[in-house]
């Protein structure tokens, strides 16, 4: 297998290699083992590990886990696509008798996305492009964002803000409610109560917050609009993409269907919930010829 070393895609044999992580660095244990601290490739989870507890996983089986990654993100934006051709055609209706005459165009939300992860930033980025979705990102360490949330805020006043990167809680927490058992929870929650200082309203500022394992009901009462995870799960890279997605696009006519949009993310129910929310998107009719 070879010597494990910073960089390395792995996995811990003791959970049965269920989540690919990159080995971002080895440190000696309080037992004298050396140990790693992990990123889940695409999952928004930090961990440590001892070197013997893991599995380096061949070149050619992570470029199949990216293909299926990749795959699995590419029917999520198909479905994406489909719902939005219906909604326009509703939305136009909506808007003028003569749809067939009209041409019209999108205003749709737009985002400052603070990320932990620059890999994951750039990642969501590139999606929020193909998407359509104005997006401003920045990769800010979790235990600094609250210190730039505020001056990002006032200089793209955006509609969305996303304040994720990674985070899980410790080995052998038993009482999910008390903050202090996460890694970056309290972080995030910090944030949110900083960006609220900001824009209170819960309308006029949409707040996604959290990552894996995070402890949702603490952000969810500092102001946030979404956040993870209900039931301490995993969630993926694109989570907070598709929330935001389907934000940007519905009416600020129209609510946004809670079980629609949850459904619409990768980890589902389990890892993401929300409050009752109004969408950001604006028609404009009609479109200038010039």
């Amino acid at each position: 297998m070879g010597e494990i070393k910073t960089g390395d895609v792995v996995g811990r044999v003791s959970y049965g290699c269920d989540v690919y992580f990159k080995v971002i660095e080895i440190f000696p244990g309080n037992d004298g083992q050396d140990c790693a601290r992990l990123k889940g490739l695409d999952m928004r989870l930090f961990a440590t590990s001892r070197l013997d507890d893991l599995y380096k996983f061949e070149p050619a089986q992570v470029a199949a886990y990216w293909h299926n990654c990749m795959t699995s993100n590419h029917e999520h934006m198909k479905r994406v696509f489909q719902r939005r051709q219906q909604e326009h055609v509703q939305r136009l209706n909506r808007a003028a008798d003569s749809v067939d005459r009209i041409e019209s165009f999108d205003v749709p939300g737009s985002v400052l996305h603070i990320d932990g992860d620059g890999d994951y930033l750039d990642l969501c980025m590139t999606t929020y492009r193909q998407l359509g979705i104005p997006a401003g990102g920045y990769r800010i360490a979790e235990d600094k964002q609250v210190q730039e949330v505020g001056q990002l805020l006032r200089k793209h006043r955006p509609d969305i803000l996303v304040l994720t990167g990674h985070d899980g809680f410790a080995k052998g927490t038993r009482d999910f409610s008390d903050l202090k058992n996460y890694h970056n929870s309290p972080y995030f929650v910090e944030s949110v109560k900083t960006a609220r200082q900001y824009e209170k309203s819960r309308d006029d500022l949409i707040i996604f917050a959290g990552a894996c394992q995070s402890h949702y009901e603490a952000l969810l009462n500092a102001g946030a609009n979404f956040a993870s995870s209900p039931r301490r799960v995993l969630i993926h890279a694109f989570d907070p993409v598709f929330v935001v997605e389907k934000v940007a696009y519905t009416s600020i006519y129209d609510p946004i269907s809670l079980k629609d949009i949850i459904a619409g993310t990768i980890t589902g129910f389990a890892g993401i919930g929300g409050l009752e929310t109004r969408g950001k998107y604006r028609l404009g009719v009609p479109k200038s010829p010039y």
